[in-house]
């Protein structure tokens, strides 16, 4: 079996994982196209690591800012679209596929510089280093 690719800035395949921000029944009930991840939990493969602060959609260059209150002492990290694992949309959580310890090792997060190419390379380059072609 060929490894998956994995690409940061990009959704995994919905349609195998379910794990699509946008999904058919939450445009039903909403009305737009797509589900607001401000607020979710955020849950690595070990554990709670904070909050969704912020979540771009954008295709080809999604991403989520996760406050990690207390946990890092307030810190915020930049997570890859394609760190996510899947969404339960109930009970508002998001699953990614890396342990608390790579989270907290990530690239610091800048509010002023997170946008730049600079930076997205950097932060593409630690999470495809980090990936798991099977997470357990």
């Amino acid at each position: 079996m060929q490894p998956t690719p994995f690409t940061p800035w990009a959704w995994r395949e919905p349609s195998a994982l379910g794990n699509d921000p946008v999904t058919v029944e939450s445009a039903e009930e909403t009305g737009r196209t797509g589900v607001d991840l401000v607020g979710y939990r955020v849950e690595a493969t070990d554990g709670h690591i904070g909050s969704i602060d912020k979540a771009s959609y954008d295709v080809g260059d999604a991403f989520l800012v996760v406050d990690t209150g207390p946990w890092i002492f307030g810190r915020k990290v930049l997570l890859p679209a394609g760190t996510v694992q899947t969404f339960d949309h109930t009970e508002r959580k998001v699953y990614v596929d890396r342990t608390k310890e790579q989270i907290k090792d990530s690239p610091e997060y800048d509010k002023e510089t997170f946008e730049t190419p600079e930076y997205r390379r950097q932060v593409g380059d630690y999470y495809t280093g980090s990936y798991r072609d099977f997470p357990y």
